[in-house]
C-alpha cells in the first residue's frame, strides 16, 4: 500500500497545504482582495490571480477548490480588530478615537464591502467570512468601549441609544460614498460622532 493510500483525506490535504509558505499564501490573499477592490468580485478569476502572482492555476485550485472558498480564506486571514486597545478613560474620547481609526481604513474596507455586496447575498460561506473579518470583531470591540463607559457611570446601562451605536458608526461608513462619492475620512467621522453619536448618548 502506498503512503498516499494509507493516509486519510485530511493528511493529504495537509500535505498539499504545506507546499505553500505563509508568505506565499499572504501574497495570494493580498492579490485577490486588491483585485476585488479594483475590479469587483465578478471580474476576479483564479486565472487572473495566478497570473498576477506568477503561479499556476493548479496551485490555487489545489489549495482552494473555487473562487468563493479562496476569497473567504483571504477575508479570514485579513481579520484585524482595529478598535482593539482604545481606552482613554473617557467614553466620548474613546468614540472620537474609534472614529479616527475607522477613517484611516475606511477607503479600503468600504471599497471591499461594496465590491462584495451582491456576492455575499448568494454565498453563505462568503457572507460569514466577511462578517468574521470586517464586522463582528469591530462590533465586539466597540461594545467593549461602550461597556466601559457604562461601568464608569458615563451612560446608564439601559440607555436606548447604546444598541444603535455600532449601526450608526458602520452605517455612515457605507452610506457616505453613495451620497457624496467620497469615503468617510477621519475628520468627517469625528464630526459625525460629535454631532450625532455623543448627543444620542447624552455626552458632549
Amino acid at each position: 500500500m502506498t503512503s498516499q493510500a494509507a493516509d486519510g483525506p485530511e493528511t493529504v490535504a495537509a500535505s498539499r497545504r504545506s507546499k505553500i509558505t505563509p508568505e506565499r499564501e499572504r501574497e495570494f490573499f493580498d492579490a485577490v482582495l486588491e483585485q476585488i477592490r479594483e475590479c469587483g468580485y465578478d471580474s476576479v478569476t483564479m486565472e487572473g490571480v495566478a497570473a498576477t502572482t506568477r503561479c499556476s492555476k493548479s496551485t490555487l485550485y489545489r489549495q482552494w477548490r473555487n473562487k468563493p472558498q479562496f476569497v473567504a480564506a483571504a477575508l479570514r486571514a485579513n481579520r484585524r480588530v482595529r478598535f482593539s486597545g482604545i481606552d482613554t478613560g473617557s467614553l466620548a474620547e474613546d468614540l472620537r478615537q474609534a472614529a479616527r481609526t475607522a477613517g484611516d481604513w475606511s477607503g479600503k474596507d468600504t471599497k471591499l464591502l461594496q465590491a462584495l455586496g451582491h456576492a455575499v447575498t448568494a454565498d453563505h460561506e462568503l457572507a460569514q467570512a466577511l462578517r468574521d473579518a470586517l464586522v463582528t470583531p469591530e462590533i465586539a470591540a466597540l461594545q467593549e468601549i461602550l461597556g466601559r463607559g457604562v461601568e464608569r457611570g458615563e451612560v446608564p446601562a439601559g440607555h436606548p441609544a447604546l444598541e444603535y451605536v455600532p449601526a450608526m458608526m458602520f452605517g455612515v461608513l457605507r452610506v457616505r460614498p453613495v451620497l457624496t462619492g467620497e469615503y468617510a475620512d477621519s475628520d468627517y467621522l469625528v464630526r459625525f460622532v460629535e454631532a450625532t453619536v455623543l448627543p444620542a448618548l447624552g455626552l458632549t
